[in-house]
């Protein structure tokens, strides 16, 4: 069985990831803080910051493939902390694509919707760029200099995602749920779209990539745009809950550190056409209906 290293598996993405992966790969995760237990998935220890630990990694693996999800991924947290935030989205892939490009093996990276600014949605792979968060600054830059490096790196454009927790990262329906359950009313934005995916459908995506793609941008966005404030109510539909208790606001009335785009939603038919099949978001969530 051939090898598959993942960075970032303790993360949402990576969790979903590699318990998809592990069906007909056998994968390595890297993590830093936080060990995951595992009697198919072998974890390691490693900064993915310092090339010198992942040279290290990448010689005991000797890795067939690598899917690079390891980064900084909250907005606000790279508004506030540019420097940090650099070091993980960015150094972290360049050193990625270095060593990939000295196995010459397959890499796919994961970058996100949020390098566009919202104002010309929906995006396709080769629309120009607009970032106006460091988080969107920071992902454009590692896209850049990955390619540059190694020419067949795959970019896969992540969507906003949900579904199954890791043990130490939420899924933002959990948030969602949680507020129900309490019958307390949920302020949800009306004027911020997306095209949302739950994250086993996004793991599907990334092997697909990793299948089918070499030296290319594909986005992986789900099949609707919809606001927060629509995908409130269609959970509140799915999880028998009161609509009564959504209420409408507005990006603009909430403070953040980071600037938000209004309207990221990615037009995926490049990526519909190789096999990326993600479901309705009605059919993610009765999915998920009995497992969160």
């Amino acid at each position: 069985m051939k090898k598959l290293l993942v960075t970032g598996s303790s993360g949402f993405l990576g969790y979903n990831l590699c318990g998809y992966a592990q069906q007909t790969w056998k994968v390595y995760g890297t993590y830093y803080n936080h060990k995951l237990n595992s009697d198919k998935i072998n974890y390691v220890k490693v900064d993915v910051t310092t090339i010198d630990e992942l040279q290290i990694i990448f010689k005991q693996i000797k890795p067939d493939a690598v899917i690079h999800l390891a980064a900084a991924s909250k907005p606000n947290y790279c508004q506030n902390n540019p420097e940090d935030s650099y070091k993980i989205n960015v150094t972290a892939s360049v050193n990625i694509a270095k060593l990939c490009a000295d196995l010459n093996i397959p890499c796919v990276f994961t970058s996100t919707d949020l390098v566009f600014d919202g104002l010309n949605a929906p995006y396709k792979e080769s629309d120009p760029v607009s970032p106006i968060s460091y988080y969107g600054e920071q992902k454009i830059k590692a896209e850049q200099e990955m390619l540059a490096i190694y020419p067949k790196i795959v970019i896969c454009r992540m969507p906003l995602m949900f579904g199954i927790p890791s043990p130490y990262a939420a899924s933002f329906i959990e948030f969602f749920l949680k507020t129900f359950r309490e019958c307390k009313k949920l302020s949800l934005f009306t004027d911020e779209y997306r095209t949302p995916v739950s994250g086993l459908s996004a793991a599907k995506g990334l092997l697909l990539a990793l299948e089918k793609c070499e030296g290319e941008i594909i986005n992986l966005g789900g099949k609707e745009r919809i606001s927060r404030y629509e995908f409130g109510h269609l959970m509140a539909e799915v999880f028998n809950f009161s609509q009564q208790l959504i209420t409408p606001c507005l990006q603009k009335d909430v403070v953040m550190a980071a600037p938000r785009s209004p309207d990221t939603s990615l037009d995926s038919s490049k990526g519909f056409k190789l096999g990326y099949e993600p479901l309705s978001l009605k059919e993610e969530l009765e999915q998920l209906k009995n497992k969160i």
